[in-house]
């Protein structure tokens, strides 16, 4: 299989991790929206990643819709979301709350990085932070209930685990102002202990050198 985007997308990095706890194999393709339009659409018409091919051809789009199709690609019991309720509905909606903040934390983001200096709305980006606080609280208050254990109380890790990290991690990189390790040290240790697994180690965000090339790059082709 192929993951067609970039590390620094919380999106594609989520389907990464799983692939990867999930040991399904695939070769990632380094593809910024932005900067590569004609080769995303060639995968995607909505241009947007992350896109998994698979190994018959079909481009899966949407993160949520692969996670799900992944999932289906092992036993049940290796899934990274519970077929049965009460864990099922713990870990969808502690994913919820997660990935919410993570495209929050985009959103302010682009708003400082798309717009022209004159053009940027304060009160949207505040609105946009102010949401990834609200979200990032909720999850600091289930993070300190968990000693080694996981976040939704399954017996191994599974996609509230990985989509908590993943959007933690990033908010703390694209809003560095919120000072979110500073203000939520629970999930902060809970994200730095799921960071030193392979799963994640093997997957990360793009090195600081790398990650500037990126950030570099115009938003317009």
């Amino acid at each position: 299989m192929k993951l067609i985007g970039i590390l620094l997308s919380p999106f594609v990095r989520r389907v990464a991790v799983s692939l990867n706890i999930l040991n399904l194999p695939y070769e990632l393709d380094e593809v910024f929206v932005f900067g590569e339009q004609d080769t995303v659409r060639r995968y995607n018409p909505l241009v947007r990643i992350p896109i998994l091919v698979t190994d018959d051809g079909a481009n899966l789009v949407e993160s949520g819709a692969i996670l799900d199709e992944i999932d289906h690609m092992v036993s049940a019991e290796r899934r990274l979301i519970p077929p049965e309720n009460p864990l099922r509905r713990r870990v969808v909606q502690n994913a919820a709350v997660a990935l919410a903040c993570a495209e929050k934390a985009q959103w302010a983001f682009y708003e400082d990085r798309v717009r022209p200096l004159e053009k940027v709305h304060l009160p949207w980006t505040e609105h946009n932070d102010n949401q990834v606080l609200g979200g990032i609280g909720q999850l600091n208050r289930i993070a300190a209930k968990i000693d080694n254990g996981w976040f939704a109380g399954t017996p191994a890790i599974s996609q509230a685990d990985v989509t908590t990290t993943v959007a933690y991690t990033f908010a703390n990189l694209a809003r560095p102002h919120l000072e979110l390790a500073k203000r939520f040290p629970p999930l902060a240790r809970f994200a730095e202990r799921c960071e030193s697994l392979p799963s994640f180690v093997n997957s990360p965000l793009p090195a600081t050198q790398r990650l500037m090339s990126v950030l570099s790059k115009p938003f317009v082709s």
